[in-house]
């Protein structure tokens, strides 16, 4: 046997190592930007907080320019339109935790919009403490967040019973029947009532992408040396060339 018998399988293990690398490759270009991302969300989150945009500039807003950037903004709540987004909040900042609702409360500014603000979680057996808060103007100070994308698994929501899955602030807006509104929502830090419990933004991000890209490359090496031990073995057993 001859190393042109060997030209196939050699072929193919060539196309498989370099699809693998490829994706190896990719992964680490993923772990640059997500480290990048998560670098950006620390200085953003953890600054001193700027004026809110104003609404003029509202329309032109896109959320990677502004997503967890730390803002305060001056308005007063409308307890009466209140809506509540369902979930479970593990290991709190605060002492309240599990199983419980987001609550979202719309600020009404001095010029006649209105912002969105997610003035943190209550319990499902202390929701009535969603209904307390400081009455006349506040100054919010929290981070800028995005409308959130529904997915496959996300249920139906139920505005018939104040009931969402989802912060999106279109359905949120419809449901309180706001007017002109900001497309986003402003996560409210912890203030001094114990509830609704701020500040529990969550700032972790899943980053595994170097262990996808050890395990890329790792499956590449693992391809190449099982074609080397099988062209060894075919050659070994070939018959001598005459």
């Amino acid at each position: 046997m001859n190393w042109r018998s060997l030209a196939g399988a050699g072929l193919a293990t060539l196309a498989g190592v370099a699809l693998l690398v490829g994706l190896g490759v990719w992964q680490l270009k993923r772990l640059a930007w997500k480290e990048g991302l998560i670098a950006a969300v620390a200085a953003r989150a953890h600054s001193a907080p700027t004026p809110v945009p104003p609404p003029t500039q509202w329309a032109s807003l896109k959320p990677a320019d502004y997503e967890y950037r730390r803002v305060a903004v001056k308005g007063v709540y409308d307890y009466a339109d209140q809506e509540f987004i369902f979930g479970g909040l593990d290991d709190p900042h605060g002492p309240y935790g599990g199983v419980g609702y987001f609550v979202m409360t719309p600020l009404l500014l001095a010029y006649g919009e209105t912002i969105i603000v997610d003035r943190g979680f209550v319990p499902d057996t202390l929701k009535a403490a969603a209904d307390k808060g400081p009455r006349g103007e506040v100054e919010v100070v929290g981070l800028m967040r995005s409308s959130e994308r529904r997915n496959l698994f996300t249920p139906a929501d139920d505005p018939a019973h104040h009931e969402f899955f989802s912060r999106n602030v279109e359905n949120l807006a419809r449901a309180m029947k706001l007017g002109p509104h900001a497309p986003f929502v402003i996560d409210a830090e912890a203030g001094p009532d114990p509830l609704p419990e701020g500040g529990e933004t969550r700032l972790v991000f899943v980053n595994n992408h170097l262990s996808y890209a050890f395990t890329w490359f790792g499956l590449a090496a693992a391809l190449t040396a099982v074609f080397v031990i099988y062209a060894r073995g075919r050659m070994a057993g070939a018959p001598p060339q005459v």
